[in-house]
């Protein structure tokens, strides 16, 4: 295994070609700012660039929160910049605006608030512990809420929810059973289980022919941007490019891992 300590906001660790990416500033229910945006946009790089990593795991540290969106009390640190150039920042915090093919795992717990669906919304497999409730204060605070929700709704989340999620704001928090009957997450565990089962899922793929599985992702992705028929015809050049060559074999031995409990 290996661990850096580079990072200021975030814990970074490889193993058995899986990364593991730590949110850590649990003194600050893990919300981010300037200095854990850029850190993780570096890390998704090493991501998408390393070969021998073939899956992530997403978590954080502490016991009340995942993540609670932008740290208002360091206020905006893009201001400064031209409007007509500014970006959205939490554009830095999900996979798939690096292109980052390789899967996901996102393990949630406690509070998910806000721009916590940055990171939820990119991931490609998403459980949580029982504990976890889901909530958006812009409302609360008069914000509009729009580049979340939009997110939220190209995972397929369904309307009524979303408007749901964003109108009442802070006053009402989604359950972990809710997020599971919407499709927000694919399974619930208790709390001292969530990280061991997101790495016994993360274990499971990277056992997976990477070119198989990462051509799998980047189908279905870039899929969502395009026409039914458009999308069928650029995943049939994935299978061409991705299924050609030896070493397809299934390196698991037969072993089996139930998708839920």
């Amino acid at each position: 295994m290996t661990s850096e300590s580079q990072y200021t906001t975030v814990e970074f660790e490889v193993a058995d070609h899986i990364a593991t990416i730590t949110l850590n500033r649990p003194d600050r229910l893990n919300c981010f700012n300037e200095t854990m945006a850029n850190e993780i946009a570096e890390i998704w790089g090493r991501v998408r660039d390393d070969d021998d990593i073939r899956v992530a795991v997403l978590q954080a540290n502490g016991e009340r929160a995942f993540c609670t969106g932008v740290d208002v009390s360091e206020g905006a640190w893009w201001t400064h910049i031209n409007r007509f150039n500014q970006e959205d920042p939490g554009v830095l915090l999900g996979p798939k605006q690096h292109r980052v093919w390789k899967p996901v795992v996102c393990a949630l717990h406690g509070m998910v608030a806000g721009g916590a669906m940055y990171f939820v919304n990119e991931s490609d497999i998403v459980i949580c512990s029982d504990d976890t409730t889901f909530f958006d204060p812009h409302a609360n605070a008069g914000i509009v809420s729009a580049l979340e929700p939009m997110g939220m709704l190209a995972r397929g989340i369904p309307l009524g929810e979303v408007l749901r999620w964003a109108l009442i704001g802070s006053d009402e928090r989604m359950t972990a059973d809710s997020a599971l009957r919407t499709g927000i997450v694919t399974e619930v565990t208790s709390r001292p289980e969530l990280r061991d089962r997101a790495q016994q899922l993360a274990t499971e793929i990277a056992g997976r022919r990477p070119e198989a599985i990462q051509g799998t992702v980047r189908a279905i992705w870039e899929s969502l941007d395009m026409t039914p028929s458009t999308a069928l015809r650029t995943g049939l050049s994935y299978t061409q490019i991705g299924n050609v060559g030896s070493g397809r074999s299934d390196s698991r031995k037969n072993k089996r891992t139930p998708r839920f409990r």
